[in-house]
């Protein structure tokens, strides 16, 4: 597990976020045991308070759930997964939208630009 720490968000949205792209893209499945606070915060390198702070907000959000002594796990609630990564998309439309818009580049251009900015994309991960 490697996360990349930026210096602007708190260190424990950054976990979050990392657990909500990686349960969005499959490679954290439904009910999946995930690493004890303290096994996360040696491999991250991060404060242990700064774990466990992540992981109380991800059991309050829904994403993962522990029972009784047992290792915490993703959560299975079928509406909470499907809503992080409608969460994910619309964060990233928004900070695309709101940096494109203070260029004044017309919708159609930008829509064009990205039609073929992902279509370039996904050939090049498909030659690799």
């Amino acid at each position: 597990m490697n996360v990349n720490f930026n210096k602007r968000d708190p260190v424990y949205m950054q976990v979050i976020r990392h657990f909500k792209e990686r349960i969005a893209t499959g490679v954290f499945e439904p009910g999946q045991e995930i690493p004890s606070r303290r096994e996360l915060a040696g491999r991250l390198k991060i404060n242990p308070n700064t774990a466990q702070r992540a992981y109380k907000e991800m059991e309050e959000a829904g994403l993962i759930y522990t029972e009784r002594n047992l290792p915490s796990r993703i959560t299975k609630d079928e509406a909470i997964l499907k809503s992080v990564r409608g969460e994910l998309i619309e964060e990233a439309v928004d900070s695309f939208v709101h940096s494109i818009r203070s260029i004044d580049v017309p919708v159609e251009e930008v829509l064009e630009l990205v039609k073929e900015k992902y279509k370039n994309d996904g050939e090049e991960v498909q030659d690799d």
